[in-house]
């Protein structure tokens, strides 16, 4: 049996659909930046890679503050403060710090334990970028502080001033602390500079090299807060952590670096 010819018309319409089809897939049809507040195509990425896609809210009891502008792109200065979170929603297990749009995402996790959830330190970042606040609760539930920092920058590609000096082999893992009381706010207040170089590893010729973990524990040799850092984390980290009602001291500091190297220092008021 003869079949009838095939317009051009239809022809081209029946193939026109199929080519549609073809290039259309589902995934092109969804935003591509999964809905985030900041636009941030990486987003979908950081939830799969840090939260497992867990559920999540948007919470500006989680409060994260940057710089609008960072000149000097190695040493942005970030600000985190869950306290009204937990004191609404229970006790948290961790926050997760990041940044979309570095090479290395991951910035550090902290685990408040016996401490107040606010933490300040200083990162550094390739280009502008969404840098965001991943707390975990104790009873699993994720919720998520965020902001934009503009930066100038290349501050991930370039080596740090005591790498370029050579002085970091002389300073290394060398502890400044200052222990004050936070008039404002109550509470103990630490500020901690540890020497390293924190190399990232995106520098040619000088290999990842930063400190891995840091851990204070009281008197009594309770934690009382944990830190896990990753490579963009600056140069000599220097950090601020509130210590809630923690009596003034001492404490001991203890933590490594990738290369093994031991940090331990006996901290006072």
């Amino acid at each position: 049996m003869n079949r009838p010819a095939l317009s051009r018309r239809h022809c081209l319409h029946t193939w026109g659909g199929l080519w549609a089809a073809a290039l259309a897939p589902a995934a092109w049809a969804q935003d591509p930046a999964g809905g985030d507040a900041l636009g941030s195509m990486q987003w979908p990425v950081i939830r799969r890679k840090f939260m497992a896609m867990a559920p999540f809210t948007l919470s500006e009891e989680v409060i994260v503050k940057g710089p609008e502008f960072a000149e000097d792109a190695m040493n942005v200065p970030i600000w985190i403060d869950a306290r009204t979170l937990q004191r609404s929603m229970g006790p948290i297990d961790r926050i997760v710090v990041v940044a979309d749009r570095n090479p290395i995402q991951h910035v550090l996790d902290f685990e408040p334990l016996g401490s107040w959830p606010v933490l300040a330190f200083r990162i550094r970042m390739e280009q502008g970028s969404p840098v965001r606040a991943l707390v975990k609760m104790k009873d699993g539930r994720w919720f998520v502080g965020q902001t934009w920092v503009n930066a100038a920058g290349g501050g991930c590609t370039v080596p740090g001033a005591s790498r370029a000096d050579g002085s970091w082999s002389r300073t290394l893992n060398q502890v400044q602390a200052r222990v004050f009381r936070n008039v404002l706010e109550g509470g103990t207040r630490l500020r901690l500079r540890v020497m390293h170089p924190m190399d990232t590893g995106l520098v040619n010729g000088i290999p990842a090299f930063h400190i891995e973990q840091l851990e204070l524990r009281d008197a009594q040799g309770t934690p009382v807060w944990r830190l896990h850092l990753h490579e963009p984390v600056s140069e000599n980290p220097l950090i601020t952590l509130e210590l809630g009602d923690q009596p003034l001291g001492p404490w001991h500091l203890t933590g490594r670096d990738n290369n093994g190297n031991r940090i331990d220092e006996r901290l006072k008021a």
